[in-house]
């Protein structure tokens, strides 16, 4: 998996620890099924993370059933809340 972060995304994540935690969250609604991704300074419980090559912090993953996307992007959102979004193939969801 190729992890394409935004500039900003490195310093951010050593400042609150050194350490990412992506993971999926999925969904059902009225059209189907729907998987987001949710990140943490901090590993969610009962989550299989494993260890992705990053240079700057540490970068563990967890595609839950699916299997890992080729590409994962990372940028940092929020302005009153500065948190870092992660995308799947450049994409907010995997449907």
């Amino acid at each position: 998996m190729k992890v394409v972060a935004s500039p900003d995304v490195e310093p951010f994540v050593r400042a609150h620890g050194g350490r990412l935690f992506v993971w999926t969250d999925a969904h059902r609604c009225c059209g189907g099924a729907v998987t987001f991704l949710l990140t943490s300074a901090v590993p969610k419980e009962d989550r299989a993370f494993a260890r992705v090559d990053t240079d700057g912090f540490e970068l563990w993953f967890d595609a839950g059933r699916l299997p890992p996307p080729e590409e994962l992007h990372l940028e940092i959102k929020g302005r009153r809340r500065p948190h870092v979004a992660a995308y799947w193939e450049g994409c907010v969801f995997v449907a």
